[in-house]
């Protein structure tokens, strides 16, 4: 363990620590992964590099690559295989919010506490910014020494395109001041926030060498509910939250005439509808006893959170 960590996190194995440590402990380890990673910004050019550093690292709660090191542990899986997963799936995340709070997008000034970085870089900066981090996600995925890299290349990249996260994109774009049923708002969120939790789980769990039969399909179920009800929580925040709370601006969904949960459901019956993929969630990995613990505590951490 480096002294980096090691002064921010107990003396302990991860196994053995509670759950705040756990995540600061591989908070701290993808931190300085991410750092590791992604071009300084002293190599040209520069000014790009300096961008893209501030718009991954120092910030942001780490949920997707939390899940990747969790499922990870729930099969076995190796710990620089993980981390590297759950590197590649930060920098999408990452790559897809700037890219979302462009001008021509969600038009946001407020990310992660700071100025967004089409703000602070400007917009053309930005959208390289974007494509940068998108390309080194793979990149950085592909130079794993594991013979599932074949399929987590392939898992993250249905999850990142047309067919996931940037078609969810798509729909909610044109949803805009329209109204949506329960069940098409449900197709858009599954794509674009659930495919790239979903994807995190799936590498996590590609990573272990045998799985018993029927664990896929456990660690499936879980990322299907925990993906959806991370954007129901939000909606929900998105409402009862502040912009210094959140780290991003409050209510701009309202603001843009975005249907939501709240806007189809009500408040009330989105509390419900989080509170049952809450369920849904820990019943799936009910059968993987203990070494699902972590899982079973990012399914509280995403209902409970206000941020």
């Amino acid at each position: 363990m480096s002294s980096a960590i090691g002064s921010a996190v107990p003396e302990r194995s991860p196994a053995e620590a509670s759950f705040a440590d756990w995540m600061r402990w591989h908070a701290a380890r993808i931190e300085q992964a991410l750092e590791s990673t992604l071009p300084p910004a002293s190599e040209q050019p520069g000014t790009l590099h300096e961008a893209m550093r501030y718009a991954v690292l120092g910030g942001g709660k780490r949920v997707r690559p939390l899940l990747v090191l969790a499922a990870g542990e729930a099969v076995g899986a190796t710990p620089a295989a993980l981390e590297a997963a759950g590197c590649a799936v930060e920098l999408i995340h990452a790559y897809s919010l700037v890219h979302d709070d462009l001008p021509c997008m969600d038009d946001d000034v407020l990310r992660r506490g700071k100025p967004t970085v089409h703000v602070a870089y400007g917009e053309a900066l930005a959208m390289l910014v974007g494509d940068a981090l998108q390309t080194l996600a793979f990149e950085s995925l592909a130079r794993i020494a594991h013979p599932a890299v074949p399929r987590m290349v392939a898992e993250l990249a249905a999850a990142a395109g047309s067919r996931g996260m940037a078609g969810g994109q798509a729909i909610d774009l044109a949803a805009a001041g329209s109204a949506m049923s329960p069940a098409a708002l449900e197709d858009m969120h599954r794509r674009k926030t659930g495919a790239l939790l979903r994807a995190s789980v799936r590498l996590g769990a590609v990573c272990g060498a045998e799985r018993p039969a029927g664990t896929d399909a456990r660690l499936d179920a879980y990322a299907e509910a925990i993906g959806l009800a991370f954007q129901v929580v939000d909606d929900i925040l998105d409402v009862e939250g502040s912009s210094a709370s959140l780290g991003k601006t409050a209510g701009k969904d309202a603001d843009h005439d975005k249907p939501t949960y709240v806007s189809v459901l009500g408040l009330e019956q989105s509390r419900q509808m989080a509170a049952r993929l809450h369920d849904t969630a820990l019943t799936a990995i009910a059968p993987l006893g203990p070494p699902a613990r972590r899982l079973r505590e990012l399914a509280d951490l995403v209902v409970t959170r206000n941020s």
